[in-house]
């Protein structure tokens, strides 16, 4: 999305109420109402949704700049936990000002329109390279869609992207860099 396009929409944000999660704090639960949207000023907020068979999915890592769960803006309901990751600072709108917004500005909704589109497309392409069979094709494909590698603390991040164990990644990772040599 164009930068400006994303500030614009950040802006809204501005006169919203901070708030500060510690290291594991949940903001929100599955199942309880949706009252606010949130954006991240600094830290790190997990969202995570169990599975009928009990696996946690982790479905998005939102960082500093980032709007959390943002199909909750249309939904009565949270379909996900969120968890802050690391100490998280969050500014926070009423959904109901939000939508408002939306609807009363063209151009405002014209970037959420194209924020979301983008969305749905980076989650569609990191489900096709999900279903890539071995760790090495499904790096591949993650870094041919011009995404680079994080330094070597973010890495947990990336395999969870990719749907494999750190330590898959971390054996992928060492095979590339010895035959690098």
């Amino acid at each position: 999305m164009i930068a400006i396009m994303w500030r614009r929409i950040t802006q809204e944000f501005a006169g919203g109420m901070l708030r500060r999660l510690k290291p594991s704090e949940p903001l929100f639960h599955s199942g309880d109402p949706v009252i606010h949207m949130f954006l991240i000023l600094e830290g790190q907020i997990t969202l995570t949704r169990q599975t009928g068979a009990g696996a946690n999915v982790i479905l998005q890592r939102a960082r500093s700049g980032q709007v959390l769960a943002e199909a909750s803006a249309y939904s009565p309901t949270y379909h996900c936990d969120a968890q802050a990751g690391a100490a998280t600072s969050v500014r926070t709108i009423p959904v109901t000002l939000f939508r408002s917004k939306l609807a009363q500005d063209s151009n405002l909704s014209e970037a959420w329109a194209s924020h979301l589109a983008s969305e749905v497309q980076s989650a569609r392409m990191l489900s096709e390279i999900r279903t890539l069979r071995t760790v090495g094709e499904r790096l591949d494909a993650w870094l041919g869609e011009g995404r680079v590698l994080p330094k070597k603390g973010q890495w947990q991040d990336v395999a969870a992207q990719l749907g494999v164990t750190r330590e898959a990644l971390y054996r992928e990772l060492g095979k590339r860099s010895s035959s690098d040599v």
